[in-house]
């Protein structure tokens, strides 16, 4: 990985910890999973409560990836995957 995509995907994990604070509230968890550059897409898992939410559409699409599109240059989609990488 070249070093810009490393230093992107560092700024991905620190703007995900500091998202993961608001999610754990309701009792669920964010995981970064990873980052592909070309595309821009960053993968997450879920954990807790987030598996199964009704809202978690809404919290990815409007709260995590249009906050990562904000703060990390180079970002242009979330996606969340199982354990192995598969969209969920």
């Amino acid at each position: 990985m070249a070093e810009k995509d490393v230093e992107l995907e560092n700024q991905i994990k620190e703007v995900l910890e500091k998202l993961a604070v608001f999610i754990q509230k309701d009792g669920g968890d964010i995981h970064y999973y990873s980052f592909e550059p070309i595309s821009g897409t960053v993968y997450v898992t879920l954990s807790g409560a987030c598996q199964g939410c009704s809202f978690i559409d809404q919290t990815i699409t409007y709260g995590v990836e249009a906050i990562l599109i904000e703060e990390v240059k180079g970002v242009n989609h979330v996606v969340v995957v199982d354990e192995n990488g598969r969209p969920v």
